[in-house]
């Protein structure tokens, strides 16, 4: 496996030298991943990314190789970087499972490791993080809009590189698409791998009928003709079906459908089945693509669009918006006690939540729907009796719960640099991260205008927090 421990900011280094040069090195420290807003102006996020941040921890190291390079930089102290080669991550981490439903401000990942490690693990940490939460949330948003419709996703050619398109193909199928068209990511993670033909085939030929019938000879099993490269209704599904009329039908081999892939898709895909239907081929699918995203979908189905499949690309594997996880100190370890930090801000949402903390979630026991969630102190006791959820800044909104199970989000995945997760298969998430979603009420995972979601703060982080306020309030700048 290719050592990447040095995918860091520089600064991320440099304060790491600070901390050294200061004596603080054994310091430890606690660090919060969170997010502030859902994308997408959604209701919620779905948490992706841990298995990749696994990869990276099990694997840090500084090899010889990094430390030469860092000690051309001119930046660094060479009892510094003699620090860095011995260093392995020997911290402890908790985290929500890969396809856990999550939601702005309450802590996703907590770090507790020493200065040094603690503040490297950041930048891999979220760019893991950001990059699959998106994509997984994306994904979901897109096969819920379905309906049921299986979701192919196409989005290699889209992504943004190669290893972002690898990871996008696996973390689509956590999010509920059915496989990828991307046949390495199908290799390395035994994704189903699936796709059609595309239009250079056609437009390669003299005649649209020979690409067909050429396409056919060479794939009779898996014969899914692009029809709209010249005139889907006058061109392309007559001649996909005189191809399955005069050697798909009469050799024994199946006609397995037609993508259409530009147009006005709600309309082409009624008269599609018409045709197909007339022609004698009701088994024949049809595949739906160019540019889809979860409204033009909801869009299809509410006018009436007849299709089988969907292949959805630029808008899963290159969302247009992004999480925007960030992972901020929130305790110092002092008299073996988490000490907390706290961050003002002239923006209420940039200010942070102090204290090594835990997140619960309250389930009604006779739906299983989720009905809020409170970010409390990691050694707090929750009542499983009734409890009231208090809004984090307009505290006269409350919420009082009864009849409800408790469960903490976070897991234990690294104890003192040991790993002690054991990662479930990609069915496996792609299962889970179905169940979450379906405990979430409907008004909150609407695609506009959803419900927010309670995240609240318990009464002993909102008295910690006001009192820091006024505490750091009063001594800036000593």
């Amino acid at each position: 496996m290719e050592n990447k421990t040095l995918m860091t900011d520089l600064y991320e280094l440099t304060m790491a030298q600070t901390y050294f040069k200061e004596g603080k090195k054994d310091e430890i420290l606690y660090f919060d991943l969170f997010f502030r807003q859902n994308p997408f102006n959604g209701g919620y996020t779905i948490s992706g990314g841990l298995d990749e941040i696994i990869k990276y921890i099990k694997n840090f190291q500084f090899q010889k190789e990094e430390i030469d390079y860092l000690r051309g930089l001119g930046y660094f102290a060479e009892d510094f970087l003699e620090y860095l080669e011995g260093l392995t991550f020997k911290g402890d981490i908790y985290a929500v499972p890969d396809g856990t439903v999550i939601f702005p401000n309450e802590p996703i990942l907590t770090v507790k490791a020493d200065a040094i490690t603690a503040q490297i693990l950041e930048t891999a940490i979220l760019a893991c993080f950001n990059h699959a939460s998106l994509v997984i949330t994306a994904a979901k948003r897109i096969t819920k809009e379905a309906k049921g419709k299986p979701v192919m996703e196409f989005g290699a050619r889209r992504a943004r590189g190669i290893d972002s398109a690898i990871e996008a193909s696996k973390n689509a199928f956590i999010g509920g698409c059915v496989g990828t068209s991307n046949t390495y990511a199908g290799m390395k993670y035994g994704l189903p791998v699936l796709g059609t033909m595309a239009h250079s085939l056609v437009t390669e030929n003299k005649k649209e009928y020979e690409a067909f019938l050429g396409y056919a000879k060479a794939n009779p099993n898996n014969c899914v003709f692009l029809v709209d490269t010249y005139d889907t209704l006058r061109s392309g599904i007559p001649n996909a079906i005189r191809v399955a009329d005069e050697y798909l039908k009469p050799n024994g081999y199946p006609f397995k459908g037609i993508r259409i892939d530009s147009g006005d898709l709600a309309y082409l895909s009624k008269e599609a089945r018409k045709m197909l239907d007339q022609a004698g081929y009701p088994d024949a699918t049809i595949c739906l693509s160019n540019a889809l995203d979860e409204f033009i979908i909801k869009d299809l189905l509410e006018q009436g669009a007849i299709f089988d499949s969907l292949g959805v690309g630029d808008n899963i594997a290159a969302a247009k918006d992004r999480v925007g996880g960030v992972y901020k100190l929130v305790a110092v370890e002092e008299d073996n006690k988490p000490s907390p930090r706290f961050k003002i801000s002239t923006n209420i949402l940039k200010m942070t939540t102090p204290g090594y903390k835990k997140v619960v979630r309250f389930y009604d026991k006779d739906t299983g729907y989720a009905l809020g969630d409170v970010v409390a102190m990691k050694d707090e006791v929750i009542s499983e009796e009734k409890y009231t959820l208090v809004h984090p800044i307009e505290i006269w909104k409350q919420t009082y719960l009864e009849n409800y199970v408790t469960r903490e989000l976070q897991v234990p995945i690294f104890i003192q640099g040991q790993l002690v997760y054991q990662e479930p298969t990609l069915k496996e998430k792609q299962e889970y991260c179905e169940k979450e979603y379906n405990t979430l009420y409907p008004e909150i995972t609407r695609i506009q205008n959803p419900h927010e979601y309670y995240v609240d703060l318990s009464e002993e982080v909102r008295e910690l927090r006001n009192y820091l306020i006024h505490a750091y309030t009063d001594k800036r700048g000593g």
